[in-house]
């Protein structure tokens, strides 16, 4: 039966469908902003979550958040730029989980500049992570996957990707290689049973855009459609649905999920 809209709309927990029951699943830069909400939302849909960031601190305080509400989680360290870092995290995560059903490529930096006035520096550092970090925590994932026969790789790209964004050189040139990695791996990766779909977030409220000044957070509501600025649990609700077999027949695709921005 239909609720009423002025009834009071159930809680987070109460929609849980066990969607994910038994799937262990790793989340990139879950120490935070939306990798934290996707751990938290897989872990409430019965995954066996490996939260995996640079910063142990804010990684382990997400393990235990979901501990303390009865579900099963790890903190490890990755640096997703890195080949033995990333090595070493999917081995440990695959160890303690009995293999490796879902890879969130969730992992990612900023490093603003202007075209003219970015550095070297700034380029390699978001192109390492954003990108290079891609491709690694995938290669060392997928060999297990291909061991059981199934799994699932979500990545993180952007709306930027597909109109870029002024001073943004790096991360939309990152973004960009993302969804054709995306879409390239989903041809390699489909004969193994292995999907592979990528995520294009609008503006979505974080820490990342903390500092961004009022009025841009204006201009950005008023130039998109739904008039409002995205929530971390709206990527990971489409995180979750692309992860669930739900979504078995999808592979290859990028959903954007942006309010409308870029239709």
């Amino acid at each position: 039966m239909l609720r009423p809209f002025f009834e009071e709309q159930p809680s987070a927990e109460e929609h849980a469908t066990m969607r994910l029951k038994n799937k262990v699943a790793i989340i990139t830069g879950g120490g935070q902003g939306i990798g934290r909400q996707t751990a938290l939302t897989f872990a409430r849909e019965g995954a066996k979550v490996v939260v995996a960031d640079v910063n142990m601190t804010a990684a382990q305080a997400v393990a235990t958040e979901i501990e303390q509400s009865d579900g099963q989680a790890r903190a490890v360290f990755l640096d997703a730029g890195r080949a033995e870092s990333v090595e070493v995290a999917i081995r440990s995560a695959n160890e303690w989980g009995g293999g490796i059903n879902i890879l969130v490529n969730n992992a990612g930096i900023t490093r603003d500049a202007r075209m003219q006035k970015m550095t070297e520096d700034q380029w390699d550092a978001v192109i390492g992570v954003n990108l290079k970090g891609v491709w690694l925590c995938s290669k060392y994932a997928a060999p297990y996957m291909i061991t059981h026969g199934n799994g699932v790789i979500l990545n993180a790209a952007s709306v930027v990707a597909l109109y870029g964004n002024f001073g943004q050189s790096n991360y939309v040139a990152a973004k960009s290689g993302v969804i054709g990695m995306t879409k390239t791996w989903a041809r390699e990766l489909g004969p193994s049973g292995i999907r592979v779909n990528a995520v294009a977030p609008g503006f979505i409220q974080t820490d990342m855009i903390a500092t961004v000044p009022d009025k841009v957070i204006e201009s950005m509501k008023e130039r998109t459609p739904l008039r409002r600025i995205g929530v971390a649990e709206d990527i990971a609700n489409a995180y979750l649905f692309l992860a669930s077999d739900e979504a078995s027949f999808i592979t290859g695709t990028v959903i954007s999920v942006d309010g409308g921005l870029m239709f």
